[in-house]
């Protein structure tokens, strides 16, 4: 009688290969969590970034007021904060605030999650683009921030000019969480 071969793992292949894949997730899995922090993060700043150059360039477009203001009822400007979300609108009765006569442009949902805001200035809640692109009455500095404090925070300053810039803790102006 012929002897059979068994193909397959012995127990030790098997202990080794379990052993290895437990070495590579204990140093995948917080490298995952720090990736999907500061990937959220560069998100959101871009995301306000896109928005405050889409206000500037419409100003530019229409030749009229444009306004970027925090709101938390997708409908006007309230004086929270960004977390809450912001709106961009035309500003067609020049009088400085988002009301019904006021075309909105773009409305961005509230910020979920462990990010927020920090103004430097709180007048910063309403932006104004003049028919310029220009922001003669705001200037200042957006921190964008979650619970791993400055080292990892982003921030966008405002120039009066309109001009807007990114920096972080070694780059630009350091955010302020």
């Amino acid at each position: 009688m012929k002897k059979r071969h068994v193909q397959g793992f012995s127990i030790l292949e098997l202990l080794i290969v379990v052993a290895i894949v437990g070495i590579v997730m204990a140093i995948a899995v917080p490298n995952m969590r720090t990736f999907v922090q500061n990937e959220r993060m560069t998100s959101f700043t871009n995301t306000l970034l896109s928005d405050m150059m889409l206000a500037r360039s419409k100003a530019v477009e229409r030749n009229q007021p444009v306004i970027i203001c925090s709101s938390n009822n997708e409908a006007n400007c309230t004086v929270t904060d960004y977390q809450d979300g912001w709106i961009v609108a035309i500003d067609d009765d020049n009088d400085g605030a988002v009301t019904a006569a006021d075309e909105i442009i773009k409305i961005q949902q509230a910020v979920t999650g462990e990010l927020f805001f920090n103004l430097d200035d709180p007048a910063l809640t309403i932006v104004i683009y003049d028919n310029r692109g220009f922001t003669p009455n705001s200037r200042g500095t957006f921190s964008i921030c979650d619970e791993r404090g400055e080292d990892h925070a982003r921030s966008l300053t405002l120039s009066p000019t309109g001009r807007l810039s990114r920096g972080t803790k070694t780059q630009g102006v350091p955010p302020v969480c």
